[in-house]
């Protein structure tokens, strides 16, 4: 299925209370963007999360929806609130009360990308804003919601994998007491978002496939784990953030020569966390005597 908000690759038989989505990976990038942007494409890929869809595309195989984002988070961040709109890019906005994503320039509509680059030469239309929420943010979260509650529906539990990636350079001093620092940063606001035993069991699961893992630094969750985040629903949102180095080169934004080694061993990690929830036969309901 395919909109102009996102593609939603379904599974033949949905057999897992697991979904994946990858909000930063869109790369359609509009016209009026690159015509309007201090920035060449390149730079402006900075802020994407190149390959991540496709890293996480054995989701279907696995039972498993995955839902991703066609529009770049340049254009539009799903995974800010609606709300977190900026005046220092957005024409008539009435300026809100502090909040350090929208001063840093990453609000729902960005004004930066990495390293601080400026996208737009001016400002832009309250209009223009409001209605890239219209026809990109609003269906791809009524989407995404729609999803977590069929899997709470129909096995009980829902398990939202929010896929991204992460610059080398941001992760390079988090070694803990002198080791290598994570290729994986597993996000769960520290524990308001999922289950320590869910979250153990995904990070088991990259550390058996031979990735460094660490927990909540320096990622620990933004608005889609905080907004969808309700454990005690039986409702559960890790951010899964993968170091860009393992798998693409960041400069240039192409993928490395060993890119589908790497893209065999997500295809392997990805099922394994599909199973997280699987329906067991010891959770079916006993037969009548």
């Amino acid at each position: 299925m395919t909109t102009d908000a996102f593609r939603l690759y379904q599974p033949a038989t949905r057999s897992t209370g697991v979904v994946f989505a990858s909000p930063h990976s869109g790369r359609n990038y509009p016209e009026a963007l690159l015509r309007r942007s201090a920035l060449d494409l390149r730079r402006l890929r900075s802020s994407e999360d190149a390959f991540v869809d496709d890293l996480f595309a054995a989701a279907p195989d696995a039972g498993a929806p995955l839902l991703a984002a066609n529009w770049p988070r340049a254009w539009v961040d799903l995974n800010r609130s609606i709300d977190e709109l900026d005046h220092a890019l957005i024409e008539g906005q009435p300026r809100g009360g502090l909040n350090p994503r929208i001063a840093s320039g990453l609000g729902v509509i960005p004004r930066v990308v990495a390293n601080g680059q400026a996208i737009y030469r001016g400002k832009i239309s309250r209009s223009e804003a409001l209605e890239r929420l219209r026809l990109v943010w609003q269906p791809y979260h009524a989407r995404l919601g729609a999803l977590i509650e069929e899997s709470r529906r129909q096995f009980g539990i829902a398990v939202l994998v929010d896929c991204h990636s992460m610059p080398h350079e941001a992760i390079d001093g988090y070694a803990p007491r002198g080791g290598r620092p994570p290729e994986v940063v597993l996000g769960d606001r520290f524990g308001a978002a999922a289950d320590a035993a869910i979250v153990d069991r995904i990070e088991a699961i990259l550390s058996d496939a031979g990735l460094r893992v660490a927990r909540n630094t320096p990622f620990a969750g933004a608005y889609v784990a905080q907004q969808y985040g309700r454990p005690s629903r039986g409702q559960h949102v890790i951010q899964l953030e993968l170091d860009r180095a393992l798998y693409m080169d960041e400069a240039r934004v192409v993928t490395r020569p060993d890119y589908d080694a790497f893209k065999r061993l997500m295809r392997q990690v990805t099922a394994q966390i599909a199973d997280i929830g699987r329906p067991r036969v010891s959770d079916a309901p006993l037969a009548a005597e």
